[in-house]
């Protein structure tokens, strides 16, 4: 029934999908069946054998570990507040301690190296292009606005073919640096499955919603790109690097101000929730999260959820389109343990990604910052993209409740 439900699931997706496409007639069937093969297999092995989930345990007690190593500069600094949970201190701040590391293992190769190979294997089994491949796993090491950075050479070539799909990569895809402070609040298990599934998920609705051939769009100029954005995104050859200490200075600050960031929208979404539902409360004798809850309760019930979980299921998914993946997964702390196994992970991977109006803007303008056409272009889309990003996200839940 599971399977049933969850292919039911997909066949919504996609119809979806089909509806708002660019182009219906040349959608890309082949490299969309092996991707949802490679999400099937991925979460098989991660959830349903002994070493799969030998290996999420290992990788999630590992970033608990580095958790804890944080605490030792947080307590320095702020006084010893290991007797008492505080959000800005055991999630956020930690960012800066693992935005530091990232920044450690970029300057000695290590993420380029990853990076360089996960996205010529992608490339070699499906066939998406040199410069979508090795986007899509950069995006899940150095998230964005970052990863913008990298291909700040390339922007100003690129299609709008080819821009969507990288824009739909960077929402549905989460950085390194909040790894940590995401399995503080949800269970390491599926941050970790998630943030695999979510690098297929976005190129699988670019083949529905935005279909092309790579090989083809613009043959001379997509081959130069293409070429010139991996060499510099893996090797950074010609440029001088920097001092380390320098590098390290730099990569702590951009957590730091990381931290700021998501504090202020936090505060301030959560202030906006909060007089919502206070609003409507005594208006209307129900809360605005309620009111969300049911308009997307039928979709998580398409998608899979449990038919007498969907309201709170959907309250945390219309959460987390509205604000961020943190306002909304303090919602579900607060209902986790009222949740069945499949409807907490489905609604736990499906936050694990930046899919929400909050990031559309921080796309949009990072882009525009680089190059002012480009950003018009993905202003003119940007609702269509923050529907395939939200899409991806389904794509990805769906697929994890196949198996419970």
């Amino acid at each position: 029934m599971d399977i049933v439900r969850g292919i039911i699931g997909l066949a919504f997706i996609f119809v979806l999908g089909y509806l708002i496409s660019f182009d219906r007639k040349n959608v890309r069937y082949k490299p969309m069946a092996i991707m949802i093969g490679l999400q099937l297999v991925i979460t098989f092995v991660a959830l349903n054998t002994a070493v799969g989930v030998t290996i999420l345990g290992g990788i999630s007690d590992f970033f608990s570990w580095l958790l804890k190593q944080a605490d030792g500069g947080v307590n320095f600094v702020f006084g010893g507040i290991e007797m008492k949970f505080v959000f800005f201190f055991h999630v956020l701040m930690p960012i800066v301690f693992i935005s530091a590391l990232v920044g450690i293992l970029n300057y000695f190769k290590v993420l380029p190296f990853i990076i360089k190979w996960t996205g010529k294997l992608i490339n070699k089994i499906t066939g998406m292009g040199d410069l979508e491949s090795y986007f899509a796993p950069s995006t899940a090491i150095l998230g964005q606005p970052e990863v913008f950075i990298t291909i700040k050479e390339q922007l100003p070539k690129m299609k709008p073919q080819q821009l969507y799909t990288i824009c739909a990569s960077a929402m549905s895809a989460v950085s390194a640096a909040t790894l940590g402070a995401y399995m503080t609040m949800v269970p390491g298990q599926y941050v970790v499955v998630a943030v695999f599934l979510n690098i297929f998920s976005a190129l699988i609705i670019s083949c529905v919603v935005n279909p092309y051939n790579p090989k083809t769009i613009n043959e001379d100029a997509s081959d130069n790109n293409s070429k010139e954005s991996t060499e510099w995104l893996v090797s950074a050859e010609g440029e001088e690097r920097e001092p380390f200490f320098q590098m390290l200075g730099t990569y702590i600050l951009d957590g730091f101000k990381l931290v700021i960031i998501v504090s202020a929208m936090l505060i301030g979404f959560m202030a906006l929730v909060t007089i919502l539902n206070n609003s409507f409360e005594i208006m209307f004798n129900i809360t605005f999260t309620e009111i969300m809850g049911w308009v997307f309760a039928p979709i998580a019930f398409v998608l899979g959820v449990p038919w007498d979980e969907v309201v709170r299921v959907g309250s945390i998914m219309a959460t987390k389109l509205i604000t961020n993946e943190f306002v909304a997964m303090g919602e579900l702390a607060q209902v986790a343990e009222t949740l069945s196994p499949k409807a907490h992970a489905m609604i736990s991977t499906y936050l694990i990604s930046f899919a929400n109006f909050g990031t559309l803007g921080i796309v949009s303008g990072s882009i525009k910052s680089i190059d002012e056409k480009q950003g018009r272009m993905v202003a003119k889309y940007s609702l269509k993209l923050l529907l395939g990003a939200t899409m991806a996200s389904m794509l990805t839940a769906t697929i994890v409740g196949m198996f419970y």
